[in-house]
């Protein structure tokens, strides 16, 4: 798919090639629960409440124990309701349950902590593939380092999503068009950005069609089979409210989410640019959505493979143009893994003791600041 893709190691040595990048994952990771634990203590407050049993975390499990139909009804009139969360975390959570001795809260941090070494993993194999190796463990680095990187250590649907997307692009890199497409269905199970997965399979079969490279039967079978999971719990939740297509919108809009272009997080920025207090964060929030812009750009002109570019452009598009919490846009983020690469190949290109020094410095400061955050106002 580009002039930057490298030979794959054979599938034997997969797991070791990519070892170095996940060994360093879960270090940065058991640094980031450490510091977390002792933040904690020191607040006391507990470190695995904080992980496993709040803000969203309390959704998911209560979905595991008792099923779909709990809502919230707030005073203004809006209604939160379980119904927006997507269904492939609760499953898993439930099945973990049932054949461990671990409660619905601790299988959704196990659920969580596995999946994020596999997203790790899958980050690394896509970025190897592009790049070479180097730049694939400082990609999976990347990716644990970042500020709100503490949100993979959670209960929190990011890192199964994560995972699932990372191999779902991998396979599509590889021409697995059904593999591709199982991936992204089960993606689309997870969390409504599925549909970036999807819309990248879409267009890599698209693309491969026009270029009648490759099996037209198993591209046409990934690409039905990628929206699928979406498809059946959107239509299943109009069905379930009464709302028909549209359903689902209308229990995203009970909790203020939808869609307006960005307008809203505009006027929020705006109110912050106006109150001498609040003025220096809304400085960092224009500096922040620069910077997210600025590394897609680098992507585009490092020629990043057409899937990769339209998965990541509308994870980031969903997560800056949508209305909602504001507090969620970092870690609605996560996902975009993609922008992480035109660091990582700056990564690679430094000498290992330097890059070292200023992957483990970067680590501390996020591990530092992902204590902050969850003893303060956290994720929501």
């Amino acid at each position: 798919m580009t002039d930057l893709v490298q030979p794959l190691a054979p599938p034997r040595s997969a797991l070791h090639r990519a070892g170095p990048a996940l060994l360093a994952f879960v270090a940065v990771r058991l640094t980031g629960i450490a510091v977390l634990a002792i933040w904690s203590a020191a607040n006391g407050k507990s470190w695995h409440t904080l992980l496993s049993a709040r803000w969203d975390s309390l959704w998911y499990t209560r979905v595991a124990d008792l099923g779909y139909g709990f809502e919230v009804r707030l005073p203004n009139g809006d209604v939160h309701s379980n119904l927006a969360f997507f269904p492939l975390l609760p499953w898993l959570e439930r099945l973990v349950s049932a054949v461990t001795p671990l409660g619905y809260a601790d299988a959704g941090l196990a659920v969580s902590w596995i999946a994020s070494l596999f997203a790790a993993w899958g980050i690394f194999a896509v970025a190897d593939r592009l790049y070479g190796r180097t730049a694939g463990t400082a990609a999976a680095v990347l990716w644990s380092v970042l500020p709100v990187g503490i949100v993979t250590s959670m209960a929190y649907s990011e890192s199964l999503f994560t995972a699932l997307a990372a191999w779902a692009l991998y396979a599509v890199l590889r021409d697995r068009w059904i593999m591709a497409g199982l991936l992204a269905s089960l993606a689309g199970l997870t969390r409504p950005v599925g549909a970036a997965v999807v819309a990248a399979v879409w267009v890599a079969v698209v693309v491969a069609l026009r270029k009648d490279e490759g099996p037209r039967a198993r591209m046409l079978a990934g690409a039905v089979l990628a929206p699928l999971g979406a498809a059946a719990y959107v239509l299943w939740v109009g069905h379930r409210t009464g709302g028909g297509i549209v359903g689902y919108l209308d229990v995203q809009a009970g909790w203020g989410n939808g869609f307006d272009g960005g307008l809203a997080f505009a006027r929020f920025i705006g109110d912050k640019l106006g109150g001498s207090p609040a003025f220096l964060a809304g400085i960092g929030l224009i500096v922040g959505v620069a910077l997210v812009i600025w590394l897609y750009v680098k992507g585009v002109r490092q020629r990043q493979p057409l899937p990769l570019l339209v998965y990541c452009g509308i994870v980031v598009a969903l997560a800056l143009c949508a209305s909602g919490y504001f507090g969620s846009k970092p870690r609605l983020l996560l996902p975009a893994f993609p922008l992480l690469f035109p660091v990582a190949l700056a990564v690679a290109r430094l000498r290992r003791s330097r890059a070292v020094l200023v992957l483990g410095s970067v680590a501390l400061a996020s591990a530092v600041y992902g204590a902050f955050w969850l003893n303060g106002s956290g994720p929501p």
